[in-house]
């Protein structure tokens, strides 16, 4: 199972906020004003722990009360902002370290449906064929109806070696398929890269963890280097990235901006207004850009993908973002949990807030379904004819064929190492964003005037 967890990590957008970074440029401000305490409901408040405490059918620890009433009064809050008790805290630092033994699956409750997000690379779950879109009916034969999501996740995780049966639809399939996988150790990489074509680059994002800034600097000077330090151009796959750490976001920024502003943070706690800056620098040297969107694209990954765009940095192709413009900050609690508290909006460098709306794309491009088409039937031609007149062309004689075209498809390398494919029928908006490309690269190599 991933270390990205829905619950945690994917809509969360900074578990950094505050800190002392070179990037941020902190503006003064103190914590807002704090509401009077209401008397009256403290009063109803502990009047109803002493009445659980002293009629409820069973006895119920205090402190698994007092947990409840954190947990309901932050959860209460917004979608984002959660009370995670000693070992959810323990997970969501299992999330950012991007260290875990499972069968590397991304996973999200729908409908009362445990379904995939993702599957790793080069993990249990993708060697089995387990893909995005599938639905997971069972754990080790027992059902996932009723499960929470937690739940689910606990039941995939184990000691390496270990072995788990899952019961999965795949997409289009009409019974489940019963697999068999071995848990390993999976250390989760945010980032990879690969050449599309020949000084054209792909580089994915999954989500922003604490070391993908770094892995993203790295990753792009190995592009660079197999392009013999001339990369005509990148594409940026920020879809279904669930986002993730914020300093992340603006370091990835920062990489691709040569100047101006990344992001703003405005809140009303002290520490939580912040304005990142690019500083001088664009790694890819201006060369053409193009960055890849959908309604999975969330949190942290707008950020990226509005700088760009409001920057003029980058041409953004596929479908309207999330829309999640909200920052978390996570603060460590006595009880050993945690609490995870939204503190913050953001707002790309030209103002947009885009919390409930998201990001629409430069170029709007819907994922389809191509396929080859059918060989064409054999007809009769003019120079099949018996007795036909032949071509007045010297050289050509009665019923001779002319030649047939050369068939031309383009077989690309697939985001996934080691698969050759054709892209328009893998991936139709990745095949389409590599032409805008392409275009780019035509129109910045051609001299003004």
């Amino acid at each position: 199972m991933t270390v990205s967890r829905r619950l945690v990590l994917a809509l969360v957008c900074g578990a950094l906020v505050g800190g002392s970074l070179p990037l941020a440029r902190r503006a003064a401000g103190v914590d807002g004003p704090a509401e009077p305490l209401p008397l009256e409901q403290l009063r109803s408040f502990t009047q109803t722990l002493d009445l659980i405490g002293r009629r409820y059918v069973d006895a119920v620890p205090a402190d698994k009360l007092m947990e409840n009433a954190l947990r309901g009064m932050i959860d209460g809050l917004e979608p984002h902002s959660h009370y995670l008790d000693k070992k959810e805290y323990a997970d969501w630092n299992v999330n950012i370290s991007g260290e875990y033994a499972g069968v590397g699956i991304e996973v999200e409750m729908r409908d009362g449906f445990l379904r995939v997000v993702s599957a790793m690379d080069h993990t249990p779950a993708s060697a089995a064929g387990i893909r995005p879109g599938d639905v997971i009916t069972r754990i080790d034969d027992a059902p996932v109806t009723g499960l929470k999501l937690n739940d689910a996740i606990d039941r995939m995780r184990g000691a390496e070696g270990t072995r788990i049966k899952l019961s999965v639809i795949h997409v289009g399939a009409a019974k489940p398929l019963a697999l068999e996988l071995k848990r390993e150790f999976v250390k989760v990489a945010s980032v990879h890269s690969i050449m599309l074509e020949p000084g054209i680059g792909y580089l994915r994002i999954t989500n922003f963890a604490v070391d993908t800034g770094d892995s993203f600097t790295a990753e792009l000077g190995k592009l660079q280097q197999q392009a013999g330090g001339n990369l005509h151009g990148l594409i940026l796959d920020l879809r279904n990235n669930p986002g993730g750490v914020v300093t992340a976001a603006v370091q990835v920024s920062d990489d691709l901006l040569d100047k101006g502003e990344i992001v703003v943070q405005r809140g009303r706690a002290l520490g939580a207004n912040h304005e990142y800056d690019a500083t001088p620098g664009d790694l890819l040297k201006g060369r053409p850009l193009v960055a890849m969107v959908n309604g999975g694209t969330a949190s942290a990954a707008e950020i990226v993908a509005g700088a760009l765009q409001d920057q003029r940095r980058a041409v953004l192709v596929g479908s309207g973002t999330f829309g999640k413009g909200l920052v978390q900050s996570v603060t460590p609690l006595p009880t050993g949990g945690a609490m995870v508290l939204t503190i913050a909006r953001y707002y790309t460098p030209s103002g947009r807030s885009i919390q409930a709306e998201g990001i629409q794309p430069d170029i709007a491009i819907l994922p389809m379904q191509v396929s080859a088409a059918e060989p064409p039937v054999a007809r009769v031609r003019e120079a099949d004819l018996k007795g036909s007149l032949a071509n007045e062309k010297p050289g050509k004689k009665a019923g001779e064929k002319p030649a047939a075209p050369a068939e031309t498809v383009t077989n690309v390398v697939d985001p996934q190492p080691g698969a050759t494919t054709n892209l328009a029928e893998t991936d139709y908006v990745l095949y389409n964003s590599l032409n805008v490309l392409k275009g780019l690269i035509i129109a910045a190599d051609v001299p003004a005037g």
